[in-house]
């Protein structure tokens, strides 16, 4: 048994007294006051045994989301989602210029800056194509398969290769060398041996790659960040043309794909003519 004291707030301040009001078990206050409220029913009792009694009811009575509703936030998750994948995406050509990720700081169109690079790159095509040591096959037998080599070339990753622009309609880029720094659709940028930046189209032109020979990488097994680091301090010094190697020609005009989408295309052997 609980006792509680009940406030006249009507009575003034000085008049109000304390009240006592006393609650049993005898008569409990929910079906009191639930069988109070049902004054339509003619049986409140029976109502308050078959619905009330022992059963867990919640007081308050949430409104239902419409459809509408459900379809609207479902959308907008949508949204969120799609505006989250576009942000991890690789950047677009009009992003990347109007940022400068590109652009390479002053002082940096150095063509000994990017010897390592292009160091990396023939360790790289010796791994892709599998060439031998060069102390233990000789010339004539180095000679690999061309068949075979083409497919990986196509395909393969050419930041950081000797290219040599050996026929154009452009006379001026005839000639013109340097190691790939960019690769896009359309164009090679390339730094020469005299520290300059070119931008060379591939349109309308016919370009020299030259392969190793042999392999460029170390013979004794190195953990990849000691064989990186290897080429990087200078192990095997000079370029592909220093050494013994293969040229193949590389027709510009069936070549625009980004370095990307060459790696998954499918290329077909087809006769053409060029210039």
């Amino acid at each position: 048994m609980s006792t509680l004291t009940q406030v006249d707030p009507y009575k003034p301040l000085a008049l109000r007294t304390n009240q006592r009001v006393k609650l049993s078990t005898d008569a409990p206050f929910t079906p009191t006051y639930i069988q109070a409220s049902l004054t339509q029913s003619g049986d409140p009792q029976g109502i308050y045994t078959s619905r009330v009694k022992n059963r867990h009811i919640v007081l308050e009575n949430p409104a239902r989301a419409s459809n509408v509703l459900k379809e609207h936030d479902a959308k907008k998750g949508r949204r969120k989602s799609e505006k989250k994948k576009r942000k991890i995406v690789a950047l677009g050509r009009r992003p990347t210029d109007a940022k400068g990720l590109w652009k390479l700081e002053n002082g940096a169109q150095k063509f000994d800056l990017f010897l390592p690079l292009h160091q990396l790159w023939m360790g790289y095509m010796s791994e892709l194509l599998g060439l031998p040591p060069s102390s233990s096959v000789p010339v004539a037998e180095a000679m690999p398969n061309a068949s075979s080599m083409h497919p990986k070339l196509v395909k393969a990753d050419f930041h950081g290769s000797l290219l040599t622009v050996r026929q154009s309609k452009n006379p001026c880029l005839v000639g013109l060398s340097g190691i790939v720094i960019h690769e896009t659709e359309n164009a090679f940028k390339v730094i020469t041996r005299k520290d300059q930046l070119k931008l060379i189209p591939k349109q309308n032109s016919i370009f020299t790659l030259a392969v190793p020979l042999y392999s460029t990488l170390l013979q004794t097994q190195f953990e990849p960040v000691e064989a990186v680091s290897s080429a990087l301090s200078g192990q095997y010094s000079g370029t592909v043309l220093d050494a013994p190697h293969i040229a193949f020609d590389l027709y510009g005009n069936q070549f625009c794909f980004r370095s990307a989408d060459r790696a998954g295309r499918k290329f077909k052997a087809k006769e053409t003519i060029e210039l």
